[in-house]
């Protein structure tokens, strides 16, 4: 299970780069993983069935008794089968569905394909902590996948929207997972099911998890998400929304059920919410026009009717609650695909404008009835052996005396009436033929795409006729709940009570349709007395209006006011903290040795003049100066890793303050003159005082010995390397860097945001022809235009750098080019050297990275935006994500082969002539470092110099242009 999640993880990230080749018929490779999934779950039959269990761990947080631990019991098996064999029918359907010319084909298969092992993992993981993992995980991705339309405003609302409902009720959910889980001493799910607890906390606990199961399931209040979402593609609703994601909330009421269904509160929260749900779901349905509504509210209504029975408890009630899981899964998805199809031929969902589809779609007309039949619970199909099933359970309860056995039916059964309403109305709005309007045109699209429903239409009948089969496979689940029961699947159980009662609500659902009229006026005169969605909205104006509001408040003088509100906070509260302490050194030694004073000295003269500097680039310089005064202190205690680390952080940032330096004015407040100087450097004063307090505390607050000193002795026995500093970064506190990187990220992708206001898909301009033309011209000192090629007699002067003659004459430096020509390559080695002698030598990832960072800078700074795509012609994004892959992928590699995460192993081996060599996993790790920091240069590069230089070039374009009308205006 733990290789197929991987397998997932892999194919879900190469799916991207596949698209470029493959097109839609990408889908059709990537099906085969959920396919094969679903197969090697089919292979758990056998044991499953005889009521035993699948597990596999490996050790992962040991301190906190948190492991990978997947276990496959009959409830898991039957959520697998689903999420497998519907995702991989979805994935076939989305080659037929989508065309080529579709916007980010690739990122959607990518995305629909890391859905579907995510939701495997869910269903299957046994350690509740993974578990939620996944449960989270599954939320980012619906997101993604509903936002598919990123230029669309509802496809972005609605995917925010859900991400921020079911991640609320999640971080609630997140609360009671950890409380359950220290209670039971173990974050195994089936151990803590077990135990079965009872006790306040755990009562708490429970109804906690149960809001996370909730507001997942889409069960009011919190089902107001589920319709939003169908703004993203047809089979994202068919798979997420109700093969799915939205089961998640029902599975792990499914999986609590056995142990905690006789907790105070789950019954009474359950069947009141989920009879809600069903009826308000219903209810909505009858009032939609867009087929696809009229299927989603009918999702809401089915998950409440699911959420009633699941958690009902009881052997007949879980059996009932097995078998509605999978038919709803089957008619349910099948009906979205037919939806898409309707809309791809059609062009429409609106069934009031379709007229005659299913005169000229027989076989479609044919699959959707079969899915409708189901739904509305008529036989011989599974969904009304299913239906049958949960009446005979909650009727049997009611005669038992348990006052919410008759809650359950009577709700159930009056949902069911309006079930069987909306799901005539769906096939006859769809399909049916109106006097009134010309028949649809409908484009054909070929019969490929119905191959998705029509299996799932198809066992919607087969399991309808062999329910006896399924009994046995079922049961044991059945087996897991409290209590005895005798019931079993059926076609037919005779003339009983719920047959009476199925046959009762299909008669005045059949009716309820009839007169539909009259019941469209009864639904008028009715208002809605609550709008869980125009809740939603309020709650947000409220706190969108009370942040602007905070902001005005906290916020208003500009930049200057916004630090020294900053730092009067810092000061005080750290200030106040330092009056308080008690752990003061015993002695302070002024310095080491008297260069210590020297530098010093010149940092603090250098910051006092970067303070009173009138220039920018003077401050900027100063500023720098300061940085440098570091690099020297580290040289002279002996860290020289530190101090080249430092020193190359410091060009790249004195380049990046130049970069921004360009577009701001060269004289500092030269409109606005400084206030409140003295104000200002009395704050200064204190932050500066509070953090030499904070040294000399910290320096005296050690109690134990320092693990510092053990550090020589791990980092050559146990990291085989001889420099600390580097070892410690990739091996000894690798989980630091990784999340340093992935802040680097997050850096990247924010300062692009700022730049790239209306989108950055688009790759860094370059000049026209090949490669060998390009050098030909240079050659032959052909100036061209960069982006459409043509002579210009502006300068015969041959470039150094293939983009040079893209610049201005009197913005080219020979001199510069010349330098970068003959440094750039031999700083690209030295940075690769740096790369893997780090881990016995100064250097390492940062410091390699930041070396080629600063090749690249001079590349830019010497040719301009179209020699950086000539130094390198690869996006920035791929950079660093396929750093972040290398360095997290190195991180959970060792788990697979029976070690602890970022475990490191080690290759040695004796060569001719280069000797005893050593490699580590710890330097794969070190590559990832060194390709999100060369990603981050060059994304800076790309972000504060080639888009700058593109506005630039835009802004003196529109100024000539308005500077000609000017003349010509004048000249009239």
């Amino acid at each position: 299970m733990a290789l197929l999640l991987l397998a997932f993880l892999v194919v879900s990230c190469a799916t991207r780069f596949l698209t470029r080749w493959l097109s839609t018929r990408v889908f059709y490779v990537i099906s085969v993983l959920p396919f094969g999934a679903f197969a090697y779950t089919l292979t758990q039959t056998p044991t499953v069935t005889a009521g035993g269990v699948i597990t596999e761990s490996i050790p992962w947080i040991p301190q906190l008794g948190i492991s990978l631990s997947f276990r496959v019991d009959t409830l898991a098996w039957l959520l697998a089968l689903i999420v497998t064999g519907i995702g991989g029918l979805v994935l076939v359907y989305c080659a037929r569905y989508f065309s080529r010319d579709e916007p980010g084909l690739g990122r959607f298969a990518s995305l629909l394909l890391a859905f579907a092992g995510t939701m495997y993992g869910l269903v299957t993981a046994d350690d509740i902590i993974v578990m939620f993992m996944f449960w989270e995980i599954t939320s980012v991705l619906s997101y993604l996948l509903i936002g598919h339309y990123v230029d669309r405003k509802e496809s972005r609302g609605a995917a925010l929207q859900a991400l921020l409902v079911t991640t609320l009720g999640g971080l609630v959910m997140l609360v009671g997972v950890v409380m359950i889980s220290v209670q039971a001493g173990t974050t195994s799910l089936a151990s803590i099911v077990d135990q079965e607890l009872s006790s306040p906390a755990t009562t708490v606990a429970i109804l906690l998890i149960l809001v996370g199961a909730l507001s997942k399931s889409a069960i009011v209040p919190f089902h107001f998400w589920l319709p939003a979402a169908m703004a993203a593609p047809t089979p994202v609703s068919a798979y997420l929304h109700a093969a799915a994601m939205v089961k998640a909330g029902i599975y792990l009421v499914g999986r609590l059920a056995p142990g905690y269904a006789e907790t105070p509160g789950w019954r009474e929260m359950l069947v009141l919410l989920g009879v809600w749900a069903m009826l308000v779901g219903a209810w909505r349905s009858l009032r939609q026009y867009d087929l696809k509504l009229v299927l989603a509210y009918g999702t809401v209504s089915q998950l409440g009717f699911l959420m009633v029975i699941v958690g009902f408890g009881g052997y007949d009630g879980a059996l009932a609650g097995a078998a509605l899981l999978l038919a709803h899964a089957c008619y349910k998805a099948a009906l979205f695909l037919v939806v898409g199809i309707i809309d791809h031929r059609a062009g429409t969902r609106d069934w009031r404008k379709l007229s005659g589809v299913g005169r000229q779609s027989r076989v479609l007309a044919g699959i959707s009835l079969i899915a409708v039949a189901s739904m509305a619970g008529i036989p011989p199909l599974f969904g009304f052996v299913a239906k049958e099933a949960v009446f005979t359970a909650f009727l049997d309860a009611a005669q038992n005396g348990d006052v919410w056995g008759w809650v359950a039916l009577i709700g159930t059964a009056v949902g069911s009436v309006l079930t069987v309403a909306y799901s005539i109305r769906f096939f006859w709005g769809a399909f049916a033929t109106r006097p009134d309007k010309e028949p649809t045109t409908l484009h054909a699209d070929g019969w490929g795409i119905l191959v998705a429903p029509g299996i799932l239409a198809a066992i919607t009948v087969v399991f309808g006729l062999g329910a006896s089969a399924l009994d046995p496979l079922l049961a044991p689940y059945a087996n897991t709940m409290p209590g005895e029961g005798d019931y079993h699947l059926a076609l037919w159980h005779g003339f009983e009570p719920a047959l009476g009662i199925s046959a009762v609500v299909v008669l005045l659902g059949v009716l309820m349709f009839v007169k539909r009229k009259a019941v469209a006026k009864m639904q008028d005169a009715v208002s809605p007395m609550m709008d869980s969605s125009r809740g939603y909205w309020l709650t947000v104006q409220f706190i969108d209006r009370l942040s602007a509001r905070t902001t005005i408040f906290a916020q208003r003088g500009g930049l200057p006011q916004y630090l020294g509100t900053i730092l009067v906070v810092y000061v005080l509260t750290l200030g106040v903290a330092s009056m308080m302490n008690r752990t003061w050194p015993d002695s302070i030694r002024p310095w080491d040795y008297p260069e210590q004073v020297l530098i010093a000295v010149a940092i603090a003269i250098a910051a006092l003049m970067a303070g009173q500097a009138k220039q920018r680039m003077s401050a900027v310089l100063l500023v720098g100066t300061t940085g440098f005064g570091m690099v020297a202190l580290f040289a002279l205690h002996g860290a020289p890793d530190l101090a080249l680390t430092q020193a190359l952080v410091e060009m790249v940032t004195l380049v990046v303050f130049v970069l921004v330096l360009r577009r701001l004015p060269t004289r500092i407040a030269q409109r606005n003159k400084p206030v409140k100087r003295i104000l200002r450097a009395t704050i200064g004063v204190a932050v500066g005082a509070i953090m030499a307090v904070v040294a000399v505390i910290a320096l005296g607050a050690r109690q134990a010995t320092s693990i510092g000193a053990e550090w020589p002795r791990l980092a050559v026995e146990d990291a085989h390397g001889r420099n600390i500093v580097n070892v410690v970064l990739v091996d000894i506190r690798a989980w630091d860097t990784m999340g340093e990187i992935s802040v680097l990220v997050v850096v990247a992708t924010g300062i692009a945001s700022l730049l790239f206001v209306t989108g950055r898909a688009g790759a860094i301009p370059r000049l026209q022809g090949s490669k060998q033309q390009r050098r030909g011209q240079n050659r032959r000192r052909v100036i061209v235009d960069p982006l459409a090629p043509g002579p210009e007699a502006s300068s015969n002067r041959m470039s150094w750098l293939l983009a040079g003659r893209a610049l201005a004459p009197d913005h080219r430096s020979v001199l510069l080019e010349v330098l970068v020509r003959l440094l750039f390559h031999p700083a690209i080695l030295v940075s690769v050297y740096l790369l893997f002698a780090g881990h016995n030598a100064p250097g390492g990832g940062f410091a390699g990275g930041l070396l080629a960072g600063l090749a690249l800078v001079a590349r830019y700074l010497a040719g301009g935006r179209y020699e950086l795509a000539e130094a390198i012609p690869v996006d920035a994004g791929k950079i660093l994500g396929a750093g972040l892959i290398l360095a997290v992928g190195t991180a959970i590699g060792s788990l697979f082969f029976g070690g602890e995460a970022l475990q490191s192993a080690y290759f040695e081996t004796d060569v001719p002539l280069l000797g005893h060599l050593s490699f580590g996993t710890s330097t794969i790790f070190d590559f990832g470092v060194y390709l999100v920091v060369v990603g981050l240069t060059l994304d800076i590069l790309r972000s504060l110099g080639a888009e700058i230089d593109r506005q630039q070039e835009d802004a003196d374009l529109a100024d000539e242009a308005h500077d000609d009308f000017s003349e010509s205006e004048a000249a009239r």
